[in-house]
């Protein structure tokens, strides 16, 4: 697998955190510095860690990680996107550093990287791959566009005001119909 092949799959991984990361910056206005940088470190790190676990699980699991990963995801993003969506109906939400909570965080980079746990498995099947350079790639790449999409996310919101709380449920329900679309329709 080439660098350039490699890169383009890593930056693909990481399209999904990019945009749970808008959201987040949407959602959590006053996310100070070191928490932008904790959701790369947390996105990056799952979408660098799930490859890794996936081409060490090898073909064995394959079929089952590839049968349950789209329900994992549309649940844990559906859940999570719904929340907001009550909540910004509900007119309770609030921007602040403490609607970003670490549980939430941990979901959420459970939830972006599944797939990258089958891109794992199907690496396994590839020749002369060597997954530590390429989960270390996918990480930083993700890790870059997480950091990005907070900041971009934040503008959005001060443009958005209490819609963004709405607009960042939509996308995060959004985003686990199009990961359970993909695998039950075009996989």
């Amino acid at each position: 697998m080439s660098f350039l092949e490699l890169f383009l799959l890593a930056f693909g991984l990481s399209m999904d955190a990019f945009a749970v990361s808008l959201t987040n910056g949407m959602y959590s206005q006053k996310l100070k510095y070191s928490q932008v940088i904790s959701v790369g470190m947390c996105f990056g790190g799952f979408q660098g860690m799930m490859p890794t676990i996936g081409y060490f699980l090898g073909m064995a699991f394959a079929s089952f990680i590839t049968s349950a990963d789209h329900y994992i995801a549309l649940i844990l993003l559906g859940y999570i996107g719904g929340s907001m969506i009550v909540d910004s109906r509900s007119g309770h939400q609030e921007a602040s550093s403490a609607s970003l909570t670490a549980s939430l965080l941990l979901v959420q980079g459970i939830a972006t990287s599944i797939d990258a746990l089958a891109v794992g498995v199907s690496l396994a099947a590839l020749p002369n791959v060597n997954i530590l350079s390429a989960a270390s790639l996918i990480a930083l790449v993700t890790f870059f566009f997480s950091v990005l999409g907070v900041r971009c996310g934040r503008l959005c919101g001060e443009k958005l005001g209490s819609r963004a709380t709405l607009i960042g449920g939509v996308i995060l329900v959004g985003i686990g119909v199009k990961i359970f679309v993909e695998h039950m329709f075009f996989a």
